[in-house]
């Protein structure tokens, strides 16, 4: 005769069963959403997109465009696209994995794999979030060395208390977590568009710029940042973030109910990634207006442009623009930062750490090569530091991409929502393109040497 505790285990609802389970249970299903009125719909499924977004514009990104653009014009706006329709592909599967099967995408993997290829592809994880994490505190450093003078050695270590702010928003609840990534990625909006109107770009070849260029992968300097470019914009930590964040949404558990949570959370994230795509191209239009126009094709370090923006802009508010721009980017990359490797860590190991002791982890992990550079090189090892990472998080999206469409096109596993076979298809053209990108930049490496 099974125990009260059992019949009561077996009489909750699924969603409750996950919850055990669930990474973020702290927010896991905390938000309403209304079962009727399409715009009631729409703003409660409003959010999760934003906070994906935001790992497609962080500094990483910014050394990568900015390098891209000074060196090369706007070539690489090709890219940029590319790497968007990448984005926007993969993020739809993420969150389709997680409504579908109630999982994200670290606790997926531990399900299908044995320990022999979950323990891997977890390590394979963090040093993506590691790296990451690394760009996002040398982006905040500089940030705060430009706009207060601070050194970039301290500015390093005070990253480390951000902490305090992201535990304190979770408190506040998940929708002020949305609120805070919403708000700053407004201001960086107004600080490029002020920049860019200023900056007079040849809209002509901007336009050009989005024509594809076999010079692209015959150029392996050309490659070395078109492959940065993709690899901070479809990030690896980005599709066990979102695959985790959706659940925090109580969309109902029927096959309709989860057709339209699916319906919703893809036009939110479409929408934040295409917003995203502007702030990037904004980033490498500006240097390739200001800086290849004017001839000075080497300017990849942050400070460096904050220096000289200001004199070829013609406005002395430029600089601060900038920093403020880039500081508001590192603040609002450390928030899913920390998300990502709570969600990686306990969806992989299902290990349950304190909120901020996760985050000094991932933090300490990322301050000790930033500082190291910092103090044997100096600052201008910076701009290099930012743009490797996110080479290596290009070289770790293959580990993160293959999972993911194995999961979404298994019948089994998905049921009624799998994956068409022209979105199962396409996912495969862009794991195939990342990975021959990959394959290319490595022989041209070994090549050189």
């Amino acid at each position: 005769m099974r125990s009260s505790k059992t019949r009561n285990k077996l009489s909750q609802p699924a969603w409750l069963q996950f919850k055990r389970e669930a990474s973020l249970v702290e927010v896991f299903r905390t938000i309403v959403v209304p079962t009727t009125g399409y715009w009631k719909k729409f703003f409660a499924f409003f959010g999760p997109g934003y906070l994906v977004a935001v790992g497609y514009m962080d500094p990483g990104n910014w050394a990568t465009s900015l390098s891209g653009g000074s060196q090369f014009g706007y070539t690489l706006l090709f890219v940029a696209v590319l790497s968007n329709i990448m984005a926007i592909v993969l993020q739809a599967l993420c969150a389709r994995l997680a409504i579908a099967t109630g999982r994200d995408l670290a606790q997926a993997c531990r399900d299908a794999f044995p320990k022999f290829i979950s323990i891997p592809l977890w390590i394979f994880a963090e040093l993506a979030i590691c790296a990451t994490d690394l760009a996002e505190v040398i982006g905040t450093a500089i940030g705060l060395n430009l706009l207060f003078g601070i050194p970039l050695e301290f500015g390093v270590i005070i990253t480390a208390l951000d902490v305090f702010l992201i535990l304190w928003l979770q408190n506040k609840g998940f929708r002020w977590i949305e609120a805070f990534v919403v708000s700053l990625l407004v201001v960086i909006t107004v600080c490029f568009a002020i920049q860019i109107f200023y900056a007079k770009p040849e809209w002509a070849a901007v336009i050009r710029g989005f024509i594809p260029t076999t010079d692209i992968v015959k150029n392996p300097d050309k490659l070395f940042i078109a492959l940065g470019i993709i690899g901070a914009t479809v990030m690896p930590h980005n599709l066990y973030l979102h695959s985790g964040i959706v659940q925090t949404r109580a969309f109902g558990k029927t096959f309709p109910e989860k057709k339209e949570a699916l319906k919703f959370i893809t036009i939110d994230s479409t929408i934040a990634l295409m917003f995203a795509f502007m702030i990037n191209a904004s980033i490498l239009i500006l240097a390739a207006a200001t800086f290849h126009k004017t001839g000075q094709t080497n300017v990849t370090e942050l400070e460096k442009t904050h220096q000289l923006l200001g004199p070829l802009l013609g406005i002395s508010v430029a600089p601060i623009l900038f920093g403020i721009a880039l500081l508001c980017c590192g603040l609002n990359s450390t928030v899913t930062a920390t998300m990502s490797g709570q969600i990686v860590m306990e969806g992989f190991l299902h290990i349950k750490l304190p909120a901020w002791l996760r985050r000094l982890i991932t933090r300490l992990i990322a301050i000790i090569p930033a500082v190291l550079v910092i103090i044997i090189y100096g600052a201008e090892k910076t701009a290099f530091l930012l743009i490797l990472s996110q080479v290596i998080l290009s070289f770790q999206l293959p580990f993160a991409i293959v999972p993911l469409i194995m999961f979404t096109s298994s019948k089994k596993k998905m049921s009624k929502m799998v994956a068409p076979i022209w979105l199962t298809i396409i996912a495969i053209l862009i794991a195939t393109i990342i990975i021959s990108l990959n394959i290319k930049l490595i022989s041209e490496v070994i090549h050189l040497n």
